[in-house]
């Protein structure tokens, strides 16, 4: 957990009647290299005894030891016993926190995992601890769209310490890095953090923003609110700077960064700013704010939300949706975005979209070409996306019935256990912040909790029919520990919201009834 050592733990087991003696070959490889910080020292490396006899029922554990170090650092320790510790108590304190029970197993232990995954790919940098992309090429970096926007709300879910540091650190770098003269926001910084990168504007503004809000309230820390505010102003009023005369958000890109086609103003822009729009104005209000800058908000999420309609709004392939962008003519994933963000105008048609014309056996797919033969592309953020929307949007039934085959795949399916980043590109790599939209699926979909204050949050619950209850226990948000159970009464729900064990909020409504809680 804190050094540059990875190991495989060997466990040999004698299952005959007489006992066996075996012979463990050398395991040793060393590799010399220049790099950026120096030179690189990398080594294999086994405890393992050449020669070992194990009597029958009994067994015998080695490590195999990947190793690293740079310059005259020394070598990393090789305790099997303390590092397996180390990352025990580590499981520990994520396993413990924000778990889910609801009647699918299959579901629930991916969820499990996905906590784990969106939190070990934490490092030390230069800037302190980071949250990284990981997936075997990107580390100690961070990116506007996986780090400010994906994991950071998460770990204000997780009550994971490190994880709360690494997201401060996210925000703490974009803040620091604010350009001058107008420029736009870097799209991510890597190489330690100290190498800021990012050619074109992705919109990476609006998620800053988006992702900012929401953890900070979530967070339920006024001081970290206090600290970040330049940063959600820089960004709120960049975004505002580059609305149109059609009422929605010009960007040069997105965070798929031209793979696809995205005009001169695409959906995903828009809606992260009419997400922030709406979060930020909470968040000003909580913070003691002006009432007109409150008012503000309020206003400019109203107009954007008419220009996106107006804007985007369109019948494709036969169903009431959105145009990605003033262009297109195919279906694209990120017309879940608006159900994410809470526009459901064009739900029906939307729905339609991602959970049929494009649906696949390995979720949404990201464009719809008719005759195309090349492999279909799929990113896994935009089927969570999707699923998020869904469930935020009352389709429960049928959201689940596709997490259900989802959730399938990734956890028993060809490329296990987590889910991935993208296929072709980058070989499904399972990159840690996509392990955060997974258990925000739950968070914000199922259970459609939207934070309002640093102690005050609304539910409105979509219980899928075929579900007779849900529970997400130890909640570490809004500064306290917070139990959500959902239990079927016949056509009705009851929801029971605790805080600390004690009974904060119980209501006998129907699906998708909001209420509001507060955990002062």
């Amino acid at each position: 957990m804190d050094q540059r050592c990875f190991v495989e733990k060997w466990t040999l087991i004698n299952t005959g009647p007489q006992t066996q003696t075996l012979a463990i070959g050398g395991t040793q490889l060393i590799q010399e290299e220049a790099g950026w910080h120096g030179q690189y020292h990398r080594k294999i490396v086994s405890d393992a005894k050449p020669v070992v006899s194990i009597k029958p029922g009994e067994k015998y554990n080695f490590g195999i030891y990947f190793t690293a170090r740079q310059n005259d650092e020394p070598e990393p320790g090789r305790s099997l016993s303390e590092i397996e510790k180390g990352r025990d108590l580590f499981l520990d304190s994520v396993s413990n926190n924000l778990v889910l029970k609801s009647p699918d197993l299959t579901i629930n232990t991916l969820f499990s995992f996905s906590k784990i995954r969106a939190a070990e790919s934490i490092f030390r940098s230069k800037l302190g601890l980071v949250h990284s992309p990981g997936g075997g090429n990107y580390y100690v970096g961070i990116w506007a769209n996986d780090q400010a926007e994906y994991s950071g709300p998460f770990f204000s879910y997780l009550g994971y310490q490190k994880g709360m540091q690494a997201a401060m650190n996210t925000y703490r770098i974009f803040q620091d890095s604010i350009p001058s003269n107008g420029r736009k926001m870097w799209a991510s910084f890597e190489l330690d953090v100290t190498f800021p990168f990012g050619a074109h504007d992705r919109g990476d503004a609006a998620m800053i923003a988006y992702g900012a809000t929401h953890f900070l309230l979530a967070s339920g820390d006024r001081d970290r609110a206090e600290e970040l505010w330049p940063l959600i102003d820089w960004c709120l009023e960049y975004s505002r700077k580059r609305v149109t005369a059609d009422g929605i958000v010009a960007s040069e890109s997105d965070e798929l960064e031209g793979r696809f086609p995205t005009g001169s103003a695409n959906l995903s822009t828009s809606s992260l700013y009419y997400g922030a729009l709406i979060q930020a104005g909470r968040l000003a209000k909580a913070m003691g704010k002006p009432r007109s800058m409150v008012s503000d908000y309020e206003a400019r999420a109203q107009r954007l939300s008419e220009a996106i309609e107006k804007y985007f709004g369109a019948k494709m392939d036969g169903l009431d949706t959105y145009r990605y962008y003033k262009e297109n003519t195919t279906l694209r994933s990120w017309i879940c975005l608006p159900l994410a963000v809470g526009i459901n105008q064009r739900k029906n048609g939307t729905l339609d979209a991602l959970f049929g014309k494009l649906w696949s056996t390995n979720g949404v797919l990201t464009e719809l070409k008719e005759n195309d033969s090349a492999a279909p592309v799929f990113w896994d953020r935009g089927t969570l996306y999707a699923f998020r929307g869904a469930f935020k949007a009352g389709a429960a039934d049928r959201a689940l019935e596709r997490l259900r085959a989802y959730s399938k795949t990734r956890l028993t399916g060809f490329r296990v256990p987590y889910v991935v980043e993208a296929w072709p590109e980058n070989g499904m790599a399972q990159l840690s912040a996509e392990s955060a939209l997974y258990c925000r699926i739950f968070t914000e979909g199922l259970l459609g909790l939207e934070p309002t204050g640093f102690n005050t949050f609304l539910l409105r619950p979509n219980l899928p029919s075929e579900w007779s209850h849900l529970e997400l226990n130890n909640m570490m948000a809004f500064n306290t520990s917070i139990d959500i159970r959902l239990k079927r009464e016949k056509d009705k729900v009851q929801v029971t919201v605790l805080k600390n064990g004690k009974i904060v909020a119980d209501r006998l409504i129907k699906n998708g009834t909001e209420i509001p809680v507060s955990v002062k």
